[in-house]
Parts: C-alpha cells; structure tokens; sequence
C-alpha cells in the first residue's frame, strides 16, 4: 500500500565497454519479473505504437506515446508525492525536456518523496548515503561532500537551474521543500558545461497543489534527535487560478560525537499563478539555515592507524562553531503553444553566507596521548545568478514523432573567501575541548582571502530523431561563452581566462530490444575552468572530461520498476598538476576513471518497493599528481533498502523494511597511508497506519550496532567513525 571531437567511441573503448555490461544478468532477471507481470495482469495488448520519442510504459507492458505532435505529455506527469511508491518512469535531469528513463542515454537514478520519508533523510547527503553509485564523505549533516564516478557534485538544480554546492560552505540542501531528487552519473555538458564530471544533481520543488493538503511530521529519537515539519498547499482563489504552498522544518540534534549539537531550518514558499489556460507563472522562495558545533573528525596515530577510542570523542574545542544562511529566488514562466511547443523562461537567485570558527587535530597521536591541534576560522560570501530560456516541439517525419529543444542560458557565480588559520600547540583528547576561545578571523594569520567569478552564456540544442519505431537518435551540441576571474588580496596577483566560442557535443542512441528492454549509447563531454596558475600566473586552461557509457535498462509493471546495467570509462584531461621544486601548477594531469553499476528501483507491486544497487569502481591517474579523493572511493559498493506493507488479515496496516549498505576497503594517499577496512550496515523499520490520516513509524538505524569509520582523510583530521545504534519514532498526520 503506497503511502502517501568524437561523436562515438573506438573501438578499444566499445570492446571494453561491452566486455563489462553485464547484459546476460539483467534480461534474464528480467525475463522472470515480466512473466511474473503476464501472470499477474493477462497478456499484453500486442498493439504498439509508431509514433514515440520520449515513451512510458502502460499498465500491460506496452509501450505508449509521450510524445505526439500535439506535444508531449509529461510536462504534465504527477509530481511522486501522488503518485506514491518508490518509482517514476520519466525525469529532467540531463535532458531539458521531460524524457521516460529508458529514453535517457546515460545513467540516471531518482528518489521519491516516499523514498525519502521512508528512510527520514533530511539532507541531500543523507540520502546519497544510501544511493546506489554515489559516495559520501561524511561531515555535520549538509556539510558532507557528495561524490559519483570519483568526482563532487560541485553544483545542484533546483528545477535545472544551477548553483553552486560545497561542502566548505555548508551549501548541501535539506530535503523538505522537494517532491524528488534526480541524479545524473557522469559528464553533462549540453546543459551543465562548466561543471564537474560526477554529473548533476536536480532537485524538483513540491508545488502548490489543485486541492488543499497538509501534513505536519514530528519525530524524535536517540541523542535528542527531534524534527518538526508542517505543508499546508492549495487554492488561494475561488477559482484555483493561483495556488500557494508553505513548507516549515527545523531539525534539530546533540548527535552522537560530544559537543557536536547540529540545527538545520527551512522555510520555502511558492506561488503559482495561471494567467490563461495555456501560462503559467510560478514564483518561490527558499532559505535555508545551519547552526551547528563542528566536528572535523579524530587524528591517528603517528603511523596513520585508525584510533579505537569512544565514538563520542570530540577532537575539537566546545566552542567550535559553523552558521550558514542560503537564500534562493525562483521565477519561472511557462506556455504550451498549440502544435505541441513548449516555451520556459526561468531564473534563480542565490544568496549565500556562511562563518566559522572551530578548532582541530593536525597531527597523529603520539605515545604521550598528543597531538598539535590547529584552529580555522573564517568566512565565504557567494552570490550567483542563472538563467534559462528554451523551446521544444515535437515533430512527425519518416512515419514517427520526434522532437527538438533549443535554448540559451545564463550563470555568473562570485565567491569570497576569507580563511585564517591559529595554532594551540600540543593537545590531547581531555585538554582540546577546553582550548580558551579565540575569534580566529580577527587573530589568526591569513590563510585565504581571495574572490572567484565565473560567468558563462550559453546556447543550446537537442534532437530526437527517431527514423523507425524502435531508434532514437539523439544528437546535440553546446556553444558557450565563458570567463573566470581571481583576485588574491593577500598579494594583489588577479587571474583571468576566457573563451568566447567552447563548442560541446553529445550524442547517443536508444534502441528498444522489446517492450521492456532498451539498449543504449551515449557521449558526453564537459570541461570546467580552473583557479591554478601556471609559471607565469596566467590561469590554467580547463580541465576536459569525456565519457563513454553503454547499457541496458528495463521498464515494467507499468512503469513503476526500473532497472539498469551501464558500464562507462571516463577521461579527465589537463588537470592541474605541480611541478616538481616550483609553486606554480602545469595542465598536464590525465585520469582514467571507468566502471560498471547496475540499479533496480521502483515497486514491484502496490505494497513493495525497493532500492537496489551494486557499484564497481576503478580509477587511475595516468599522469601527474596523485588525486588523493580518488583513493577514497572504494571499488566495491551494495545498496539495498526495501519495504512492505501489509493488506487485510491481522497485520493489516503494518509495514516493515529494512535496507544494507556495504562498501569494499578505502585509503588515503600521501605518506604516512591511511587505510580503513570495508564495512557492512544494516537499518530496519516497523510503522503502522492507525487511520488513513495518522501514521506511525520506527526506525532502527545500524541495528548490529557496527562500530567502524565510513570516512578516513589525514594523520590530523576527517577521520569519520559512522553512527553508533540508533531509534527514531515518528508520527505523520495528514489533513
């Protein structure tokens, strides 16, 4: 019960690519849930249609027309807080226009609201945890740097309009204003260009809704853990012409380490406004707030060995401290011209503030029991801007639909940081939490005080061209303007680099093995602009990432259960690397990153939903320096989170579900080494619905009470014990 260059690979790289797909492991798993579904439902109308690009799958299986030429139809899908469950069958991310998952060339993954609820994820780090091909560095929640395919998600949608996200300024989002999150793996540059290769994150708004709802949820668990949020949404007018929305939380715990008390608010308005039948104007504010005691993890010892100490140590002074303010303005107007056109223009602002001051380990721990503790204060100030304006039509031609975007966009990000840095000498674990407190900012020796701007214009276009029923044909191409510039006001040097015509491709293709199954291919190219400096302080060209994917992905039960089996090889070229005896950097550094995930997501029927993932990873650098994240990611990672709910009989209202997570072994580099040993986590949960308005639930985090360190960094510092057993009671009532 739901309750809610080169346009195409060598030959080298497709032998490769295919050697790893794993093919052979998805049909025929496959091949069982489909005649489970025949069994379940009768057979499957045989009668499909000859007219699609971007397709869903009916109820039998079958597939059916998303787009037409009187336009395509899930620009008008439901948000998943309706629709319930764990799946969705389309997305945005990547792809400007809505597109069913099977017709997206690239690896995507999306978590619904449920999803969300169901495993009370508050921050978006939180859910990456537990997502199948990402990797997390842990931090104070919001603060942890979230990582795919070896590379930070250095950026985050809200509705495809980006801005930036560092874990330094405690910019990753809390999750209650967001019906969804969609995650693309890998290089996006016909829409992201000047970013990272990990790929994008796209956080979807909950919207004001046709009829009035509302819930509000409290929760309180283990180490003081309580969470408050109310949503009320509906019609302001009579006639449902504007519609509001209004979403409150604030989370609040002591956590687990001492001293580390962690308070996170949002407040998220949103206004929709339909000015005819076929507009719409939709404005919306989001602030987010952070208020927490830092926490940079525990030291080792001198030899780089893992400290077996209390999960509660707290390396760090109890005047530690972090506050980040964020503030997003979002504008956006819509039409849906007759003949199927759809027209977006769209614009976000973002304000943000964040200062800190707190104190660390920076050393291992001696015989003694000592280490030298330093301290960082500081603050960043960013502002950026991006807008977006684009146009799609679906087409007929050669007996098919097809369909084209095209757009320009707009960003400007400009960044100050100010950091400075203190040392107390020798501390030990029972002197460093009473250091005597120190305004760093206004004592320390400058660390950092420097502004970064980066400003892009861009062009845009897709196509979506399919010359016979079962082939999609997609190819694009990007034309951007950019510059960057950087100023360090402890020397007075600036750096500037621009180019006023960076041409970026991608294509790929999508053939429909049958009504559940799709192949597909793509190429992807992004490059991303650098802050070093070469020997004569000009600034380094960008860093060019390309990446080849190829998979498999399947559609069933309506939709509601997607899979996929993807291998990739990906290459990062010009990266920053120094030279040897000299402190100035050369664009010489190359990285090889390559892989193989698979993925299942969805319901599989009306009571049971899932989250499955397997990751391999291997990662190389082929020249130049050591990239110490790369070490970080271990080859091997199993997400699984499932749940049930029962119908009729004595559990009648009940619903259980559990979930693993495993990770593989993980380093450092540098000397001395850190290594940390793979990790196995178990979580589970029991609710019940006591009305079809009031719902309860527990949730039992690392039941096994695993003691163990999900993030390791330095002999210093960011050693990361993960959270001790742990219980959280719940209660959600819907009005």
């Amino acid at each position: 019960m739901n309750r809610t260059g080169k346009l195409c690979p060598g030959t080298g790289e497709v032998r490769y690519l295919t050697s790893l797909l794993a093919g052979a492991v998805l049909l025929p798993v496959a091949g069982g849930v489909w005649a489970a579904e025949q069994q379940g439902e009768g057979a499957a109308d045989t009668a499909t249609v000859t007219t699609t690009t971007a397709t869903a799958s009916t109820g039998d299986g079958s597939r059916l027309d998303t787009i037409t030429v009187e336009g395509n139809r899930l620009y008008d899908m439901l948000p998943s807080e309706q629709t319930g469950g764990y799946g969705v069958d389309a997305a945005t991310v990547g792809t400007k226009t809505p597109a069913a998952l099977r017709d997206i060339p690239q690896s995507i993954s999306v978590v619904t609201r449920e999803a969300i609820e169901d495993q009370k994820f508050n921050t978006l780090d939180e859910l990456a945890k537990r997502t199948p091909g990402m990797r997390v560095l842990s931090n104070d929640a919001g603060r942890s740097s979230i990582y795919s395919r070896g590379y930070e998600y250095n950026e985050y949608n809200l509705d495809g309009l980006p801005a930036p996200m560092a874990s330094i300024l405690g910019t990753v989002p809390n999750l209650a204003a967001f019906d969804r999150i969609e995650i693309m793996r890998g290089p996006s540059g016909l829409f992201n260009s000047t970013s990272e290769l990990g790929g994008i994150v796209n956080a979807v708004r909950k919207r004001p809704t046709d009829e009035f709802q509302g819930h509000v949820t409290g929760r309180y668990g283990s180490w003081d853990q309580n969470y408050v949020e109310t949503d009320i949404s509906g019609p302001i007018n009579a006639d449902g012409s504007v519609r509001g929305r209004l979403v409150v939380s604030n989370d609040d715990t002591n956590g687990f380490v001492d001293h580390n008390d962690n308070t996170n608010q949002t407040f998220y308005g949103a206004l929709d406004v339909d000015l005819d039948e076929a507009t719409t104007l939709s404005l919306a504010y989001l602030r987010q707030h952070r208020d927490l005691v830092t926490n940079n993890g525990l030291p080792t010892d001198t030899d780089g060995n893992l400290l077996d100490v209390t999960r509660s140590t707290f390396a760090g002074a109890d005047w530690n401290s972090f506050e980040m303010q964020s503030n997003d303005y979002i504008a956006e107007l819509t039409h849906q011209f007759e003949g199927g056109g759809y027209g977006r223009v769209a614009a976000r602002y973002s304000d943000r503030s964040a200062d800190f001051n707190y104190a660390f380990g920076r050393t291992g721990v001696s015989d003694d029991g000592t280490f030298t503790a330093v301290g960082l204060g500081g603050n960043v100030e960013q502002q950026s801007l991006s807008m977006d304006a684009s146009y799609s039509q679906p087409f007929q031609t050669l007996g098919n639909v097809s369909e084209f975007v095209v757009g320009t966009d707009y960003k400007r990000y400009e960044t100050d940081t100010f950091q400075a840095l203190s040392n107390f000498g020798s501390q030990s674990f029972d002197t460093i939490n009473d250091i005597a407190y120190v305004d760093i900012a206004d004592n320390g020796a400058v660390r950092t005080n420097s502004r970064e701007t980066l400003e892009e214009y861009g062009l845009y276009s897709k196509l979506t061209f399919r010359p016979v029923q079962d082939l999609a044909l997609i190819a694009g191409g990007r034309l951007s303007n950019y510059s960057t510039h950087t100023r360090d006001y402890t020397d007075g040097s600036t750096g500037e680099r621009s180019d006023d015509a960076r041409f970026t491709p991608y294509a790929g293709l999508v053939y429909d093995l049958d009504r559940h199954h799709s192949l597909y291919a793509s190429y992807s190219e992004v490059f991303n602009p650098q802050s070093e400096v070469d020997s004569s302080g000009t600034l380094l060209k960008p860093r060019e990432g390309t990446q080849y994917e190829v998979g498999v992905k399947g559609s069933y039960f309506g939709g509601d259960l997607n899979a996929r089996v993807s291998a990739f090889r990906l290459y990062d070229e010009n990266y920053a690397a120094g030279v040897a005896g000299e402190s100035y950097s050369a664009p010489i550094g190359k990285r090889r990153i390559q892989g193989a995930e698979f993925e299942l997501t969805g319901s599989i029927t009306d009571q049971w939903d899932v989250i499955a993932g397997y990751t391999y990873l291997d990662t190389e650098v082929e020249k130049g320096d050591d990239e110490a994240t790369f070490v970080l990611m271990p080859k091997n990672t199993v997400n699984l989170w499932t749940q049930y709910g029962f119908e009729g009989g004595a559990l009648d209202g009940f619903h259980v579900g559990g979930g693993v997570t495993a990770l593989s072994d993980f380093h450092t580099a540098g000397t001395p080494q850190v290594d940390a040993p793979g990790y196995v986590v178990v979580d589970a949960l029991v609710g019940y619905d006591f009305t079809n308005n009031l719902k309860g639930q527990l949730n039992f985090n690392n039941i096994l009470d695993k003691k163990y360190y999900e993030r390791v960094g330095s002999v210093g510092t960011f050693n990361m014990y993960g959270a001790p057993s742990s219980v959280v009671a719940s209660l959600r009532y819907d009005f």
